[in-house]
Order: C-alpha cells, then sequence, then structure tokens
C-alpha cells in the first residue's frame, strides 16, 4: 500500500485517552478505586497522597501523572513535582494540590494560569467535587473531590473522563461510597 494512503488511514484514526483523575487518598486505597483505574488509559493524582503504596500501586496498572499535596512528606515531594504541566491529544493541563474556589485562585496559582494559559485547571484539596468552566479565563476547572477516607466529605469521589481531538468529553462522577473508615472496610470485602 503506498504512504500516501497509510498517512490517510492513520490520519483519520481517532486517538482518545481514558483518564481516571482521583486526589485527597491520605494513604486509602481500595478494590473500587482499583477497578477503576484498570479501566482508564492514564490515572492523575491531583495530591494529598498519603502513603507512596497508593501512587506505587497506581503506576502498576497504568501510566501514573501525580502532583503532591499539603499532607504529603518528603517521599512524596521528591517523587512528584508540586505542579505537572502537560498536553494529552491537543489539551494543555495544569495540575496542583491547592488551588482555591473558581475564580479565587490562590496568587500563586493565578500567576501560574497568567505563565501557562492551560485548557483545563486541576486542583484537589478542598474534598469539593467540581466541574466548572471559568468564563473569565476561559479554562476548564476540575476538582474529583476526595478519593480517601478521612475528611469531611460525605461522599468518595473520582472523575472519569476522555481526552480526543482537543476537548474532554464523557465526563462522569464516579461515586465510590460514604466516607468512612468501617464502612470502606466493609466495602472493599463485599464488592
Amino acid at each position: 500500500m503506498p504512504y500516501i494512503t497509510w498517512f490517510k488511514i492513520l490520519s483519520n484514526l481517532k486517538i482518545m485517552k481514558k483518564i481516571l483523575l482521583l486526589s485527597d487518598t491520605h494513604g486509602h486505597i481500595d478494590e473500587r478505586i482499583l477497578k477503576y483505574a484498570q479501566e482508564a488509559d492514564e490515572i492523575w493524582h491531583a495530591g494529598d497522597i498519603g502513603d507512596l503504596k497508593v501512587t506505587d500501586t497506581l503506576a502498576q496498572i497504568k501510566p501514573l501523572r501525580s502532583v503532591y499535596g499539603n499532607i504529603d512528606g518528603s517521599n512524596a515531594r521528591v517523587s512528584f513535582p508540586e505542579n505537572n504541566i502537560f498536553t494529552v491529544e491537543g489539551v494543555k493541563f495544569l495540575i496542583t494540590h491547592i488551588g482555591g474556589p473558581t475564580g479565587k485562585y490562590t496568587p500563586r496559582v493565578r500567576k501560574l494560569l497568567d505563565e501557562i494559559k492551560p485548557d483545563v485547571f486541576i486542583c484537589g484539596h478542598s474534598h469539593i467535587l467540581k466541574v466548572m468552566h471559568n468564563k473569565t479565563r476561559n479554562i476548564m476547572h476540575l476538582n474529583p473531590g476526595a478519593a480517601g477516607i478521612h475528611g469531611f466529605h460525605k461522599i468518595r469521589t473520582m472523575l472519569r473522563f476522555e481526552v480526543a481531538q482537543g476537548k474532554l468529553q464523557n465526563m462522569e462522577v464516579v461515586e465510590l461510597n460514604l466516607r468512612g473508615k468501617n464502612l470502606a472496610q466493609t466495602v472493599q470485602g463485599t464488592n
């Protein structure tokens, strides 16, 4: 087959990445998280890992991108950056742990957003699930909530989505279960 024909076939293929986005695990990982990790092409963690066994386990399943969070110790800070800036399928991402509410970002994050100009800004820290378009900056702001069992959140959450042809698509909120150590241990044994 001539080169031109192969080029046309390859240029018409739709490239897509399935992403699992989680944050604030605080050292917790369970079978439900691992089930969704298996279904992703890449796993992204927005900080407060808590114990590197979490990211070590996830990285054995699929490629991992992560940042450290405010509770993470020196091992996480050596292993992961404070800010992770990258492009996937034509979409520029910025992940950092503490970002602030949409439109009221911390001074550090405002400076990063001005310099980097990402299409999508991802943070964790608040334990509050958020998928919101910031019209002022024309960026998508994502916070997957918290997948861990420690904190004030009531439901453990993550986000799944696809990145294809320069856009996010098929955004899905994953509700794991109610937060709480006893319940999480019970659910681990039954799922």
